[in-house]
């Protein structure tokens, strides 16, 4: 019989009771982006930035691919709301109505106690950021970004938006303008951090949007893993997530960045993840969607240096109300690059899932290989399920392979489990475990925990 785990749904009915020492009023002007940069103390070239950001944003039109966001009212996001808490290093100073919020969504002890570093972001600020001392002592830097452009404004400016310019799409530009929070790592050449480091991102008012940005900077032969949490409890009005991750992996430096997202039903996540990788250095993303009531999300890799790799894990669960439109990017602009995209995803309930990805070699990435699978289950007939994944390839000497696979559960599966003693929803269970197993295996035991957690969770509401 399948071990049942425990599901407690209630948590996305948890309500925080936060205070909030400002809340912007609802949409988007100068006024409000020059009272918010002095707010945060930033230097002149950031108030620039963000002027310009939302000059581009006024003038752009709508991204004309993906979900249908005409449900979105840009005009009621309230776009910056700090928490009445100061930042604390130490979870002991972090107020208790903040530790119970991300008690009841987020963190748990044991993940508090294995992780290199945490940062913790309520809202539209950081409230909680520590890391190992001996990572300090390595010159590791692991702080907010409010803090990196005041502590290392050349070091920020360097790297902040030159992957994800202000006018690649409408919501970069947007996300230029009111970015706030987000993590600035820095990892020194050759440091190798052996356990990862990671961030947590909590929506705890209605009717919000949240903007953090987060670089990453791996310096020549280092390597480092970071984990992105996001949740929200759940409300009936609509909230938005503009996020933005850069990452830089230099030269024979590894970097992996594992996402899991957990928005409630009546989120947006427009969402922009970029990585760089120079010579013989290795990209690993590995993401699991799940939330949220529609998703925009296809973190690329661009491969500039001879022999680097990238590879791209990802599951996605479509639900009832739910239209996930998620991929992988993957420019080759170096000879002997590699990539590996293994997309799979999950709808039932009437959710939509939607991959759209790009692999482009380009004419100088001679003697590369590259391989893209995209694998669709259907749990239902009510659900629907594309894969629009393009290939671009300018020079035959390149091995490239492509494989998708759409199709509905197997009957004669279900019905072999159940001779075997199962329910029908055992089953199934069953069958979607190892569907995503090869994505789930990729994640620290928490983790992989909580997504099969999520999993069942969601299949037990819909197919009761």
């Amino acid at each position: 019989m399948m071990e049942r785990l425990i599901i407690d749904d209630s948590r996305f009915d948890f309500v925080p009771k936060v205070k909030t020492a400002y809340k912007a009023p609802p949409g988007l002007d100068e006024k409000l982006i020059k009272e918010i940069s002095r707010a945060k103390d930033e230097p002149e070239w950031m108030l620039k930035h963000r002027l310009e950001s939302l000059k581009v944003f006024s003038e752009w039109h709508n991204p004309r691919f993906g979900v249908d966001i005409s449900g979105l009212d840009l005009g009621k996001i309230v776009s910056y709301i700090k928490p009445d808490a100061k930042k604390g290093t130490s979870w002991d100073e972090v107020p208790e109505e903040v530790k119970e919020a991300f008690d009841k969504l987020g963190i748990p002890e044991a993940e508090r106690k294995y992780l290199a570093g945490v940062g913790a972001q309520l809202d539209s600020e950081i409230v909680y950021q520590n890391m190992k001392k001996e990572l300090e002592k390595l010159g590791v830097i692991f702080l907010d970004m409010e803090s990196a452009v005041r502590e290392y404004p050349d070091l920020v400016k360097k790297y902040f938006m030159k992957l994800v310019p202000i006018t690649d799409h409408k919501f970069a530009a947007l996300h230029g303008a009111i970015w706030s929070g987000g993590t600035f790592l820095y990892v020194p050449a050759g440091v190798k951090i052996p356990m990862p480091l990671q961030a947590y991102f909590l929506m705890s008012n209605p009717g919000m949007g949240q903007f953090e940005h987060t670089i990453i900077v791996a310096e020549e032969g280092s390597e480092v893993t970071f984990i992105e949490g996001c949740s929200a409890p759940r409300y009936n009005v609509i909230n938005l997530h503009v996020g933005m991750v850069e990452i830089y992996v230099k030269k024979g430096a590894k970097v992996k960045y594992l996402t899991i997202q957990n928005w409630s039903k009546n989120t947006y996540n427009l969402n922009t993840k970029r990585s760089i990788v120079d010579e013989e250095g290795s990209m690993t993303w590995v993401s699991g969607s799940l939330g949220s009531q529609k998703t925009m999300l296809y973190p690329m890799t661009i491969l500039k240096g001879k022999g680097a790799r990238a590879e791209s894990m990802s599951i996605t669960y479509a639900g009832p109300g739910q239209h996930m439109d998620t991929g992988s990017k993957v420019v080759h602009l170096a000879p002997y690059t590699s990539s590996l995209v293994s997309a799979k995803s999950i709808s039932l309930g009437g959710g939509w899932a939607f991959y759209r990805g790009l692999l482009k070699i380009t004419r100088e990435a001679v003697k590369s290989k590259a391989s893209v699978e995209c694998a669709a289950l259907m749990l239902d007939n009510r659900s629907k399920s594309d894969t629009v994944p393009i290939i671009e390839v300018e020079t035959d000497k390149a091995d490239v392979g492509h494989e998708a696979r759409i199709g509905r559960i197997g009957e004669e599966q279900i019905f072999y489990l159940m001779s075997r003693g199962l329910s029908e929803q055992e089953a199934k269970a069953m069958i979607v475990k190892g569907f995503v197993e090869p994505v789930v295996k990729e994640l620290p035991f928490e983790y992989a925990v909580e997504l099969n957690k999520l999993l069942e969770l969601e299949i037990e509401k819909s197919i009761g």
